[in-house]
């Protein structure tokens, strides 16, 4: 009975922050060179992309996204690090996604872009990459505490037909080997990613359903809250590790 206790115990052992690796460190040393060369990494097609986007008029206002921020690298410098952030307007936690969408109805009057579409992908790569090697560092405040607590009951739960948790892997097993890939221990530093399983740039909500999926449990739609509590509990999970977007990822 006292080693059931102890073995459960260690199933939601959170890791240590002296521990904490970002995915690049658990990937191949191929994989990282291809991440590390910007003319080589295929996610900057999107990043360049996004650039093209923030100066394109849109809309029926007739505006660009430079035309109220400006200059990206000024503008948006570490918000992939704090985000997502309770958003006043919206009453709720919103992520980078939603954020550029809330920007393109209420102030381009233009239409939001669709989730996993190729132009939000490359705007949301575009502005996180104005973010790059700088730490996570996001608030968990009063307004943002029940959907951090959502998100940690979300990765702790037992999910699927196979009965499994997220932390059972990324905190239990981190290091260990499945389906002759290394586990890592689920820091979103750097999404969206470009995953060589997927051979395209793909968002954060894209890997959280795959995985559970994989799980053998039900995915939420794109739109889902849920998807947004994940993030926000990951992202202040991997507080003080750097933002990499663009990653490149197995």
């Amino acid at each position: 009975m006292i080693r059931f206790f102890v073995v459960a115990l260690l199933a939601f052992a959170a890791v240590a922050t002296a521990q904490k690796k970002s995915g690049y460190e658990f990937s191949s040393r191929e994989t990282q060179a291809m991440q590390d060369d910007d003319a080589a990494n295929p996610g900057f097609l999107w990043v360049q992309q996004g650039e093209t986007l923030w100066n394109r008029r849109d809309g029926a206002a007739g505006k660009s996204c430079a035309d109220c921020h400006g200059e990206a690298n000024n503008s948006v410098r570490g918000v992939a690090a704090r985000y997502p952030v309770f958003a006043p307007e919206a009453g709720a936690v919103i992520d980078i996604e939603q954020r550029i969408n809330r920007c393109r109805t209420e102030h381009q009057q233009a239409k939001p872009l669709a989730y996993e579409s190729d132009d939000l992908l490359a705007l949301t790569s575009f502005v996180g990459k104005q973010s790059r090697a700088m730490s996570i560092d996001v608030a968990i405040d009063a307004r943002a505490r029940s959907t951090f607590e959502r998100g940690k009951t979300l990765f702790e739960q037992r999910q699927g037909q196979i009965n499994l948790s997220c932390s059972q892997c990324h905190d239990d097993n981190w290091g260990k080997q499945l389906a002759g890939s290394p586990i890592p221990q689920a820091h979103p530093t750097g999404y969206p990613a470009y995953r060589l399983e997927w051979q395209t740039l793909g968002s954060l909500r894209r890997r959280l359903r795959n995985c559970l999926i994989g799980m053998r449990a039900e995915a939420p739609p794109y739109e889902s809250a849920d998807y947004v509590a994940l993030e926000l509990f990951l992202m202040a999970r991997a507080k003080g590790l750097a933002i990499d977007t663009p990653s490149v990822r197995r």
